[in-house]
């Protein structure tokens, strides 16, 4: 990649719609906008109406300019940007044009890897702006608004000083041996990892709640065949999702749909009916069932009847990881509540509201959810990496308690922590760990 090129994208997705976004960043943004329209932009930030026209002379469009002069734009560089009319075919000639007159396609992720470059954004902001592009619900876009906002990338920049800040203990107990003040407090140093150590492995810890809140926790719908399930998955869905037939086994494989709750969006799967039968998809919709309650974090075990309700919860506690909650569908049809379980219409759509609310409830109180403010972590690359970091702290601990290793050895320990710990952020040049985030980006981004 080269740093002082001129990139070009649109910006928006490909298709019909009533307006379109390119984006165009490096040094020479303006100067080729002013070979399509004739004229110099306007002011920076201030958007303009121009007539873009082809190398030839034909109109491309009359599009709203936006000039941006670096630093002040997402990429930290020189910036415009191209509000035309959408479809298909308008942003891509303008795109096309731009690259004529001097511009290159831009590669996926390249306008947000470059503000990480240029120190608009920290490593940490850039895969939360991805996330918030691909998030599916509420939930999943107000983490990824937290994490754009910094909270966790000041939490681990925050380590790394702290990590620092004991090397710097360690340094001077090694340094000044003979001070009048003696060495550094080995009880200091000692509950200073302690504390290292606890903060990280909380923050490790929060990666369940941070995948779940990220992909939605995944709620597993089973009982007997002709129970409701398929009718009770389309009436909490609010629409017709599933097909619903009289007859026994329509249902031959998992359909899945996400609800949109907070504090954690849930993954919806109406599951084959558990039961025996010689066919042979059937068979596989049932063994695929069974793979899902091992899976889920909550299981709505379903019964129209005391018979099958109790089928239903017995054969999910057989292998279910998550929670088990008891479902008596149709209660449209005034069967007899049976107690313990939580009744239910499809067809009315008595108890449904308080069924998500209940789920809802149980999946966070088992996941242990943080709080509003406190960061979260959503990537297996943060867990890896914070994993890291920790082996190196406790290594230093051990190392420290040895009588057969010398100051410095240990003191290795906590410098390669902290730099670990800069791979989160981005603070130094990691060029496999930037190929390996960006590749998930959307070309405009």
């Amino acid at each position: 990649m080269i740093a002082n090129d001129t990139i070009v994208a649109t910006a928006t997705p490909v298709g019909v719609g009533a307006l379109a976004i390119v984006r165009m960043s490096g040094e020479n943004s303006a100067r080729i906008l002013a070979l399509l329209t004739g004229e110099q932009p306007g002011p920076a930030r201030v958007a303009v109406l121009r007539r873009l026209r082809a190398k030839s002379g034909e109109i491309l469009d009359e599009a709203i300019v936006i000039r941006y002069e670096a630093p002040h734009s997402y990429t930290g560089e020189n910036a415009v940007e191209v509000v035309c009319h959408g479809g298909i075919v308008t942003a891509t000639r303008i795109t096309q044009e731009f690259v004529a007159a001097g511009a290159r396609p831009a590669q996926p992720g390249e306008f947000t890897r470059r503000a990480v470059m240029n120190g608009r954004l920290d490593l940490l902001q850039a895969e939360a702006v991805n996330d918030l592009i691909w998030s599916r619900s509420t939930a999943g876009a107000t983490l990824a608004l937290r994490q754009l906002d910094g909270g966790l990338s000041r939490r681990v920049v925050q380590l790394r000083e702290d990590i620092l800040g004991l090397e710097a203990l360690a340094a001077y107990e090694i340094d000044f041996p003979e001070e009048d003040d003696g060495p550094v407090d080995d009880v200091r140093i000692r509950n200073a990892t302690d504390d290292l150590v606890r903060s990280i492995q909380w923050l490790i810890d929060t990666t369940p709640a941070g995948e779940l809140v990220r992909h939605g926790a995944v709620v597993a719908i089973v009982g007997a065949p002709n129970v409701g399930k398929s009718s009770m998955f389309n009436a909490l869905l609010g629409r017709q999702r599933a097909l619903v037939t009289d007859v026994p086994g329509t249902t031959r494989d998992a359909l899945e749909a996400v609800l949109d709750t907070v504090p954690v969006p849930l993954r919806l799967v109406d599951t084959a009916g558990l039961r025996e039968t010689s066919d042979q998809v059937e068979q596989l919709g049932v063994t695929l069932t069974r793979e899902y309650v091992r899976n889920a974090a909550a299981v709505l075990a379903c019964g129209d009847s005391e018979e099958t309700l109790v089928a239903a919860r017995e054969e999910a506690e057989r292998d279910a990881t998550g929670v088990v909650i008891p479902v008596q569908t149709k209660r449209d049809l005034k069967y007899p509540g049976i107690p313990g379980a939580l009744g239910v219409s499809a067809v009315t759509g008595e108890g449904l509201e308080r069924l998500v609310g209940r789920v809802s409830e149980l999946i966070a109180q088992k996941a242990q959810l943080p709080d509003a403010e406190s960061p979260v972590v959503t990537h297996t690359r943060y867990r890896e990496v914070l994993e890291r970091a920790l082996h190196e702290l406790t290594a230093f601990q051990s190392a420290r308690g040895s009588e057969d290793l010398p100051a410095t050895v240990s003191a290795v320990h906590l410098r390669e922590s902290a730099r670990i710990l800069e791979e989160l952020v981005g603070g130094i040049d990691v060029e496999d760990v930037l190929g390996r985030v960006f590749s998930s980006f959307c070309v405009g981004k």
